[in-house]
C-alpha cells in the first residue's frame, strides 16, 4: 500500500505539470505569430486548457485524511490518466510544429520536446507507472521524426535519442527506487518489516473513513508481550530482537486476510481487521482472532539455544464511525490491554462503555487532584489505636479528599491514581508535613501517644528525594523523641528488583529514629526473606482476616499464624478492622495487644481525636 508521502508528492506535481504544459504552449503561439506561421495547433491549446481545468479539479479533490482506500485508488487512477492525456496533447503539438516548413520552429519543437521529457521524467520519477510511459510518449515521436528524414545525420540523432531515452529511464528508475526505499523506511519498522505507528494510523484512518461512508464495524487489536523486559535483561537485547522478529512472523501467519498489522514500538503490535456489517459478528471475529493470537504467541521459542516462553495481553476495541479520530480507537485498545495487565496478563479484554466510564471518571479525578493540595481540599483524619483496656496508645493518619466538584472521594479511588501519575510524591509530602505538625501540636497539648502511623506509598518511598524530604521535615517539626514515635506503614507490593533500593532507603530513614510497619500483612507477595531483610518492627493484620475470624476456621488459623510469626520476628502486631466484641475477644485470647477499627472509633479530625484520647483515659 502506498503511503501518504507518495500521494502527497504526486498531488504537488499537478500544478507544476500544468505550468510545464501551458507556458511553453504560449511561447509556441508567440513564435508562430512572430514568424507569421499559420497555427492549426490553436485547437490543441484550447484542449490543453480544458485538460488543465481537469487537473485543477483533481488537485482540489485530494483530501488524504478524509479519503478511503478505494477513493485514493480512484483518485490515483484519474491522476495517471490526466498525466497521460496532457503529455499526449503536448506531443501532438510537437508533431504539428515539426511539420511546419520553418527550420526555426522545428528546432524549437525538438529542443522543447527533449527538455520537457527530462522535466516530466524528473517530476514523476516516484512512480514507474508514470515515468516510463511518459518517456516513451515524448521520445518515440522524436525518434520517428529523425528516422523519417532518411539522412545519415538523422540516423545518428536517432541513435543519440535512444541513448538519451535510456539515460532518462535509468535516472528515473534509480531515483524512483531510492525514493521508494526512503518511503518504505519511513513507513515500516526496520526490525520486523511491519508497518510502523505512523503508517498504521494512516491506514486505520482510511478504514474509519470507509466505515463512515459505507457503515459497518471493524476491530482493533493491541498486542503487548508480557515480561518482555525480563528477556532483554536476562538474555540480552540481541535475543530480544530475534524474539520480536519471531513474534511478528507468527502474527503475520495468524493474521486474517487483508488485516493490517503493524509494530507500534517496543514489544507492542497492533492490528485492524476487515469490515463487518453486524456488530455482533465483528465482536465475535475480534475475540476469536485475539484468542488465536494469544495461543500462537505462547508456543515455545528456541533462540540461540535458549527455550523462551512468553505470553501476551490483548486489548480489543471495536471501530466504527462514532469518531473519525484513529488515535481514539488506539487509546481504547490500549486501555483494554492494561485491564488485562491488571488482571494477571495472558488474556484478552474488550473495551466497553463501563470501562470507558471508569476511565473518564479516573481522568476527572486526576484532573482535579492536580490542584487539590493547593486548594486545601486534602485533609487528615486519625483513627485511634487502643490496647486491651481500650485506652488510646497510638493513631493512624488517614488522608481524605473533599472535592467541591466531585464531592468526597475515597482514598481507594484517588491514591492509586496519584501513584500512577506521580502525584503521590507531592501528596505524600503534604501528608507527612501535616502529620508531623499534628503530632507536635498534640505533644504540646499533653496527648502522649506511643506512636503515630503514616501510610507511605512504595513509589513515594523509592523516589530519590524522599529521604532528604523526611529529614528536612523532622528537623522542622520533630524532636528526637518524637521521631521515635513515627511509624511508616508500607505494603507488601514490593517488586524483587526494588528490594536493594528499598533496604537502602529504609536504613537511611531508620537512622532518624523512624520505624516501619508492614501494612495489610498476608495479602501481598513478599517472602519471609524480604520481610526479615526489610527489618520492620510492626506487622498489621489485614482487615480481611479479622472480618471472618468469628465464622471461618481458616481465618482464625491465619491470624494465629501471623501472631506466632510476629513473636518469632520480635515484631509488634496491630489488628485493624476490628468491628465486634467477638473479634476483640479472640484477638486478646491469642495475645494480640494493639487494635484498630470501628468497634472503638471511626477516623476523627484532630480536635475530635484529642477529645477521644482524653475520654479514654
Amino acid at each position: 500500500m502506498k503511503s501518504h508521502k507518495f500521494y502527497t508528492f504526486l498531488h504537488k506535481q499537478i500544478p507544476v505539470v500544468q505550468a510545464l504544459s501551458l507556458i511553453p504552449g504560449m511561447a509556441y503561439v508567440f513564435l508562430g505569430y512572430y514568424y507569421k506561421v499559420q497555427l492549426p495547433a490553436i485547437i490543441w491549446y484550447v484542449m490543453l486548457a480544458l485538460v488543465s481545468l481537469w487537473g485543477v479539479r483533481i488537485y482540489r479533490n485530494f483530501h488524504y485524511a478524509e479519503m478511503t482506500k478505494s477513493q485514493l485508488e480512484r483518485w490515483y487512477s484519474e491522476l495517471v490518466y490526466f498525466f497521460y492525456t496532457i503529455f499526449l496533447l503536448w506531443t501532438a503539438i510537437f508533431l504539428i510544429y515539426i511539420l511546419v516548413d520553418l527550420p526555426q520552429m522545428r528546432h524549437v519543437a525538438i529542443f522543447t520536446q527533449m527538455g520537457t521529457a527530462v522535466l516530466a521524467s524528473t517530476l514523476l520519477m516516484s512512480d514507474r507507472r508514470l515515468y516510463l510511459p511518459i518517456i516513451l510518449i515524448f521520445m518515440v515521436p522524436l525518434l520517428a521524426y529523425y528516422l523519417s528524414i532518411n539522412e545519415f545525420y538523422a540516423y545518428a540523432l536517432a541513435f543519440l535519442s535512444c541513448v538519451f531515452s535510456w539515460l532518462l529511464f535509468y535516472a528515473a528508475r534509480s531515483s524512483s527506487a531510492l525514493l521508494m526505499k526512503t518511503h518504505h523506511q519511513a513507513s515500516h519498522d526496520s526490525l520486523t518489516g511491519l508497518s510502523n505507528r505512523y503508517f498504521f494510523i494512516e491506514q486505520l484512518q482510511q478504514v474509519i473513513n470507509q466505515l463512515r461512508d459505507e457503515g459497518g464495524h471493524s476491530y482493533l487489536l493491541l498486542i503487548d508481550l508480557d515480561h518482555f523486559k525480563s528477556v532483554n535483561d536476562s538474555l540480552g537485547h540481541d535475543v530480544g530482537d530475534i524474539l520480536l522478529q519471531e513474534v511478528s512472523k507468527r502474527l503475520v501467519e495468524a493474521n486474517g486476510a487483508n488485516n493490517i498489522l503493524a509494530r507500534l514500538g517496543g514489544d507492542e503490535f497492533i492490528m485492524v481487521g476487515n469490515r463487518s456489517g453486524d456488530i455482533d459478528e465483528c465482536r465475535e471475529k475480534a475475540i476469536q482472532l485475539a484468542d488465536k493470537l494469544v495461543e500462537t504467541i505462547k508456543q515455545i521459542y528456541i533462540i540461540n539455544g535458549h527455550h523462551i516462553y512468553i505470553s501476551c495481553s490483548v486489548g480489543v476495541s471495536l471501530v466504527d464511525a462514532r469518531s473519525l479520530n484513529a488515535n481514539r480507537f488506539i487509546k481504547e485498545a490500549d486501555i483494554a490491554m492494561y485491564e488485562v495487565k491488571g488482571s494477571g496478563r495472558d488474556g484478552v479484554f474488550l473495551f466497553n462503555e463501563e470501562l470507558s466510564t471508569r476511565v473518564e471518571h479516573h481522568l476527572e479525578i486526576e484532573r482535579h487532584l492536580h490542584f487539590a493540595v493547593q486548594k486545601n481540599e486534602i485533609f487528615l483524619q486519625f483513627q485511634p489505636q487502643v490496647d486491651v483496656m481500650k485506652k488510646v496508645v497510638g493513631a493512624e493518619a488517614l488522608v481524605r479528599w473533599n472535592s467541591p466538584k466531585l464531592g468526597p472521594v475515597l482514598p481507594a479511588e484517588f491514591i492509586p491514581i496519584a501513584e500512577q501519575t506521580g502525584l503521590i510524591v507531592e501528596l505524600g509530602s503534604y501528608i507527612l508535613e501535616q502529620s508531623f505538625r499534628t503530632l507536635k501540636a498534640w505533644e504540646e497539648e499533653g496527648v502522649m501517644l506511643q506512636h503515630l502511623a503514616i501510610n507511605i506509598s512504595m513509589r513515594q518511598l523509592l523516589h530519590h528525594t524522599f529521604v532528604d524530604s523526611v529529614r528536612l521535615l523532622c528537623n522542622l517539626y520533630l524532636s528526637e523523641k518524637l521521631c521515635q514515635k513515627i511509624i511508616f506503614e508500607i505494603t507488601e507490593s514490593i517488586a524483587p528488583e526494588d528490594i536493594s533500593i528499598l533496604v537502602e532507603r529504609m536504613q537511611a530513614i531508620s537512622e532518624l529514629g523512624i520505624r516501619f510497619s508492614m501494612d495489610d500483612f498476608g495479602t501481598g507477595y513478599s517472602s519471609l526473606v524480604n520481610l526479615k531483610q526489610l527489618a520492620v518492627s510492626e506487622i498489621k493484620i489485614d482487615r480481611s482476616f479479622v472480618a471472618e475470624i468469628e465464622h471461618r476456621e481458616s481465618d482464625k488459623s491465619m491470624v494465629r499464624t501471623i501472631l506466632g510469626l510476629a513473636r518469632l520476628l520480635d515484631c509488634r502486631v496491630v489488628a485493624e478492622g476490628v468491628e465486634t466484641q467477638g473479634q476483640f475477644d479472640f484477638l486478646i485470647a491469642n495475645d494480640c495487644r494493639i487494635f484498630q477499627g470501628y468497634y472503638f472509633s471511626l477516623p476523627l479530625l484532630s480536635a475530635d481525636f484529642v477529645d477521644y484520647y482524653r475520654n479514654s483515659k
